[in-house]
């Protein structure tokens, strides 16, 4: 009898979903963090459940933007995540969204789903265990809890 969990219909059942607003001030995107994205979902770490871009207008009126050319230069290609549409954001999401940009910013929201996670969320289902938090430790925060534990260590 092998010691290995059995993990035979694992992704069946989806991981954990996150979401991340990503503002672009003044609309300026360079399409760098693309092929990054797409290497997560090539990979089966993530998979995309929504992406959609929004723009806050000059009036403040936020307005949806098209995936293939945000910025209206022509440059930048986002087909290859056209269709990415689970129909969970909703009209509220992306107006609280558009509520964080600053007139002629655009942002991408972005629902997706930690593929690599599911194999544990799986076997915790299966105990009946329940994961009751979550959350992300913004980056800055972590900096400044560094900084303050350096400084603590300096002076003694």
């Amino acid at each position: 009898m092998s010691s290995e969990p059995d993990t035979t219909g694992e992704l069946d059942q989806p991981g954990p979903i996150d979401y991340l607003v990503i503002a672009f001030p003044g609309s300026h995107l360079t399409g760098e963090g693309l092929p990054l994205l797409v290497d997560l979902v090539e990979r089966d770490i993530i998979r995309v459940l929504d992406l959609t871009f929004v723009r806050k207008a000059a009036d403040g009126t936020v307005v949806g933007a098209e995936l293939a050319d945000v910025t209206g230069d022509g440059r930048l290609d986002l087909t290859v995540f056209e269709g990415a549409s689970s129909g969970l954001f909703g009209e509220s999401d992306l107006a609280e969204a558009g509520a964080l940009l600053e007139p002629g910013d655009s942002a991408a929201v972005l629902l997706y789903e930690n593929r690599w996670a599911a194999p544990l969320a799986n076997a915790l289902r299966r105990e009946d265990a329940r994961i009751v938090a979550g959350g992300r430790v913004q980056l800055q925060d972590l900096l400044d809890v560094l900084d303050s534990l350096e400084g603590l260590d300096a002076a003694s």
